[in-house]
């Protein structure tokens, strides 16, 4: 849970001088939505909550694999990758149920982000500076995140030794929304509930979904920064908690050609600050939607494939996007409609809200919900109308050149990094700096041949 309503540095600050531990944690995202972080000693802690501390910047230089950009502005070898300046955020306190210091206290993590110059490419920072002008336009963002992930009888080391073939899933066959494996496996199950109740990142709700092994968690609403932050973890902690169980999970967008892609939808209502009612909600319209809404779902839709890299960030995300998978195509919207990018879903002042349903799962939670409220309150701000709402199967429908979705990473890296909105959203920094790491993503794929080039090219060609 979070900490005794640890709020200040001070309440930072006394938890963890009462405590028995000799060292907390400090837990940060890279630019791939991964957490990095280390432990840090009671006294040093205790000085970063007042004065800061330092970190070297190469986290903002390399991939998933630890391996440099050659590209990139920011840092790299011409600025010999210096320190950058972090904080502590004390209200991200959360006690970790997973490790335990001495006499059986469970370790302390606290989030941190960046500031200074790292400010403008750290994740972290960029939502919340996309919440500060939501703020400034008189809107409360609240949000809440949904992910689909798969769960296999493998560790880090067979899944290697195995090169990633022939993979013995959690459980066989198809089986959405089963009792029975629910209640065969209801210790992991528990498990789970319990770790993210214990963390602040409830899960409101849990069931299997089609497919050997999947599962999908909704995780409860909250308002944006905090919803965020409770993705992060819970990626994070879900993967460590397989691991202690003897099992893997993972958050790629598509780990099989034979299964469908695992998404990582996106649930966002905005309120109004001054009377702290539904900004979107309006009684008088057809399904409730208001003038607000209206215009966020058209800042989306219109928004959708030129932040696409933000939603779909690696190779593979793309492979997701295939006819037929639950995975939108275009950038359409309609009201309860599961086929199209975007759902409106009617409700009251407290349920009307917008499901965003391109993300996958292997998106970072930071970028990808703050492209969300970035589209959507730029719709607001121009006062821009929607397409007509999609009535049936989007998927069989034709529509506009203009929304459709780039197919690859390169193309959304080409439209991010030409986007007028998002440098006025974003900020020139960030949207370099992001476009060049998806580029080296793509340059690197290129230097790979795969099975599926040997299987069908080897012998006939």
């Amino acid at each position: 849970m979070q900490a005794e309503g640890v709020r200040t540095a001070d309440d930072a600050a006394r938890l963890v001088q009462a405590s028995a531990l000799t060292h907390v944690k400090i837990g940060l995202s890279d630019i791939d939505g991964v957490m990095l972080g280390k432990y840090l000693r009671k006294e040093k802690f205790l000085s970063a909550l007042e004065g800061g501390l330092a970190f070297c910047d190469v986290v903002f230089g390399w991939d998933v694999d630890d391996q440099l950009y050659d590209n990139g502005r920011y840092t790299g070898w011409h600025t010999a990758y210096p320190d950058a300046q972090m904080r502590v955020d004390p209200a991200s306190c959360r006690r970790l149920p997973l490790e335990k210091g001495p006499a059986g206290q469970d370790m302390l993590l606290f989030l941190a982000d960046f500031t200074g110059t790292a400010a403008q490419v750290c994740p972290r920072q960029l939502l919340h500076r996309v919440l500060r002008r939501a703020e400034e336009m008189g809107y409360d963002a609240y949000a809440a995140l949904e992910y689909e992930f798969f769960m296999f009888r493998e560790t880090p080391q067979s899944a290697r030794e195995k090169g990633y073939r022939d993979l013995q899933t959690w459980t066989p066959g198809n089986f959405g929304y089963s009792m029975l494996r629910s209640t065969v496996n209801s210790d992991f199950y528990r498990q789970l509930l319990d770790m993210c109740e214990r963390m602040d990142m409830p899960i409101e709700g849990l069931h299997t979904e089609t497919g050997p092994g999947v599962l999908e968690a909704a995780i409860a609403v909250d308002r944006a920064a905090a919803a965020a932050d409770k993705g992060f973890l819970f990626k994070t902690f879900t993967k460590a908690l397989a691991q202690q169980n003897g099992l893997m999970a993972t958050f790629m967008a598509k780990w099989s050609h034979h299964h469908s892609g695992q998404s990582g939808h996106i649930h966002v209502s905005l309120r109004d600050r001054a009377t702290g009612k539904s900004a979107f909600h309006d009684s008088t319209q057809a399904h409730g939607i208001g003038a607000t809404q209206r215009a966020f779902v058209a800042g989306l839709q219109r928004h959708l494939p030129d932040f696409m890299a933000l939603y779909a960030p690696t190779i593979n995300s793309y492979s997701r996007l295939v006819p037929g998978f639950w995975a939108p195509l275009d950038a359409t919207w309609g009201i309860e409609n599961r086929t199209t990018a975007v759902r409106v879903i009617p409700g009251s002042d407290k349920s009307q809200r917008v499901e965003l349903r391109i993300g996958a799962a292997d998106a970072n939670p930071y970028l990808a919900l703050a492209a969300a409220l970035a589209s959507g309150l730029h719709g607001i701000d121009r006062q821009l109308e929607p397409e007509a709402p999609v009535a049936g199967n989007a998927y069989t429908q034709d529509f506009p050149q203009a929304l459709k979705l780039p197919t690859t990473l390169w193309e959304a890296a080409q439209r991010l990094k030409h986007s007028a909105a998002a440098r006025e959203w974003f900020g020139d920094a960030f949207v370099d700096h992001y476009a060049a790491t998806r580029e080296w993503e793509e340059r690197m794929f290129r230097k790979h041949v795969t099975d599926w080039e040997l299987a069908r090219y080897f012998e006939i060609i």
